[in-house]
């Protein structure tokens, strides 16, 4: 790619999987590396005002793959 050329990006987001408290989150490792074995990579989180992950924020180059969303 050369320096006059913008990459673009496709964005997901997923939800961190809840435990039955809806309190706690269980551990969202199969479900990421699912998605990362399909390109996509963590950009961010988006956290609720008072603490805890709402949104596991995550992109890849629009030109991938698409893996679809089978969430």
């Amino acid at each position: 790619m050369s320096s006059n050329e913008t990459r673009t990006w496709e964005y997901r987001t997923l939800r961190p999987p809840r435990e039955e408290t809806k309190k706690e989150t269980s551990d969202p490792a199969e479900k990421l590396n699912e998605l990362g074995a399909d390109g996509w990579e963590l950009a961010d989180t988006l956290d609720y005002v008072g603490g805890g992950t709402k949104f596991i924020v995550l992109k890849r180059p629009a030109d991938s793959e698409s893996g679809g969303d089978d969430e």
